[in-house]
């Protein structure tokens, strides 16, 4: 006798809900339409301690100061976005 797919163990069957991912024959769509560019030259990327260096400098050295002499955080929006 064949069971009910809605009383297989660990399947979840919505039957009475609509599609939830659409039908595989979109699959790739935007990739597939989207135009071949082909990969720049890069700077080669500093490794550990030339790294570690960069990113002190950024985040201490080279740090924006706000008012009362703090750091701006890193992500922190401009005044104008915010609301």
């Amino acid at each position: 006798r064949a069971r009910d797919p809605c009383t297989l163990p660990g399947h979840i069957y919505n039957s009475a809900m609509g599609k939830v991912h659409g039908s595989l024959a979109r699959a790739g769509k935007v990739k597939g339409q989207t135009p071949k560019v082909a990969k720049q030259e890069k700077k080669k990327a500093a490794v550990a301690r030339a790294k570690k260096r960069l990113q002190y400098n950024k985040r201490f050295i080279n740090a924006p100061v706000g008012m009362g002499g703090k750091r701006i955080q890193p992500n922190k929006q401009p005044a104008g976005k915010l609301g």
